[in-house]
């Protein structure tokens, strides 16, 4: 369960807060305000950091339960700038970016993606019905547990279109979500101390010339 001080600092991930207040007070809360986020950032990646064996080098010993993932080096890290779907395609980049988005509270616009790629998959009328209806009382519906940021509009015609489920249901408000994280949330990802470590190549020890 989130703390009271997370939740005070709970914010709209599909756009920044563009206010701003020449309180030096109001400067001061909101520079405490990052230091805290970042924290918390810096304290989920590492995570992965300590759970990721290194490029080449599977883990030996028996199978953990956990989902264990392969660290990438520095080049394959580097494409994920490129674009927004090399980043989701790959299993690390897309833990790493999860644990992000859960840093800035807005780990339902990943999560209501994923569920629509898995929903578009589905080929079985009555799975596509009940899931249809899952992600509808997930994501959707007013005060649902991980409602996403869409217009009402949207959110109508979602209810109107589950009643007869099919494999577009979703697709407008996935279409959105996905804009929100490209625009926003990605070019923030790939700013963020973690991201940039991950890009930078180890450097080659040298021994010093005997003289």
């Amino acid at each position: 369960m989130q703390s009271a001080m997370f939740l005070a600092v709970q914010h709209d991930c599909g756009s920044m807060d563009k206010s701003s207040s020449s309180s030096p007070k109001h400067e001061e809360k909101r520079e405490k305000m990052k230091r805290t986020l970042l924290k918390d950032w810096k304290t989920r990646l590492s995570y992965f950091l300590q759970n990721s064996s290194s490029p080449g080098k599977p883990k030996n010993g028996k199978k953990s339960k956990q989902q264990t993932f392969i660290k990438p080096s520095p080049e394959e890290a580097q494409l994920w700038s490129e674009a927004f779907d090399e980043l989701l395609a790959s299993k690390y980049g897309l833990a790493a970016f999860r644990a992000f988005l859960k840093s800035e509270f807005c780990e339902e616009n990943i999560e209501f993606w994923l569920a629509c790629e898995d929903f578009k998959k589905t080929k079985s009328p009555q799975k596509l019905s009940s899931k249809a209806r899952k992600i509808y009382t997930d994501f959707i519906e007013k005060e649902a547990p991980k409602e996403i940021n869409i217009d009402f509009q949207t959110k109508t015609l979602i209810a109107q279109n589950i009643q007869e489920a099919t494999s577009g249901c979703f697709t407008t408000a996935q279409k959105r979500v996905y804009s929100l994280m490209e625009n926003n949330s990605y070019p923030r990802f790939l700013e963020s101390e973690f991201y940039q470590d991950l890009c930078k190549k180890p450097q080659i020890a040298t021994e010093p010339h005997a003289t």
